[in-house]
């Protein structure tokens, strides 16, 4: 297992996460958010199942996280005990899946045919690739300091790119730690009214 932070900020910013984590396998920092735009991953947490052979098995999807932080109370944080146990049901499920494909390999049930593995991974369309390239370079301008030009490229990131929420939670981040999970990001979410934030893992 490794893990990608997509932290513009960097090392320091992605520190105390990681340490309080304490976990046991490597942890990398991805300022660019390239691990992002290679294997197609549009929000966090993603992940990606790439065997020994290093062929992928699972393309980007969410990893065991489901709309259920939807039903959040958004002043305590809590969720209702109904959304809790979806939540932790749909983590335990994904968990499940991820230790049959380690015992099984290539003959566990989670393990998806090639076909269907080329058909999720059918390629970026032009405007996902130029939103890309200008969340780079808004990037490389906040890095230094040239924060008003820098937020026009974020913005036409984010107008090119409107499903990634990426680029919407490293933006508010960029602007002020913490502002990803703030009143912005919750006028978002319910703007997608009915459309999900994740979309159901097809497991």
């Amino acid at each position: 297992m490794i893990a990608v932070a997509f932290d513009t900020r960097g090392a320091e910013d992605a520190r105390p996460w990681i340490e309080a984590a304490r976990p046991t396998y490597p942890c990398l920092i991805d300022r660019l958010h390239t691990v992002a735009t290679l294997y197609g991953m549009v929000n966090v947490p993603n992940a990606v199942w790439i065997d020994e052979a290093g062929r992928i098995v699972r393309p980007a999807e969410p990893a065991g996280a489901t709309d259920a932080f939807r039903r959040m109370d958004r002043a305590t944080l809590r969720l209702p005990p109904d959304a809790a146990a979806e939540a932790r049901a749909a983590r335990q499920a994904y968990l499940d899946a991820v230790r049959d494909w380690v015992r099984q390999g290539p003959r566990s049930r989670y393990v998806l045919p090639p076909k269907r593995v080329r058909a999720r991974l059918a390629g970026e369309d032009a405007d996902a690739t130029l939103a890309a390239l200008h969340f780079r370079l808004g990037v490389w301008l906040w890095e230094h300091g040239q924060d008003s030009e820098a937020q026009g490229h974020f913005r036409e990131a984010q107008r090119l790119s409107p499903r990634d929420w990426r680029y919407r939670r490293q933006v508010w981040h960029l602007e002020e730690p913490g502002k990803a999970g703030g009143p912005e990001f919750w006028a978002a979410v319910d703007a997608l009214g009915d459309r999900p934030y994740y979309p159901p893992l097809d497991l």
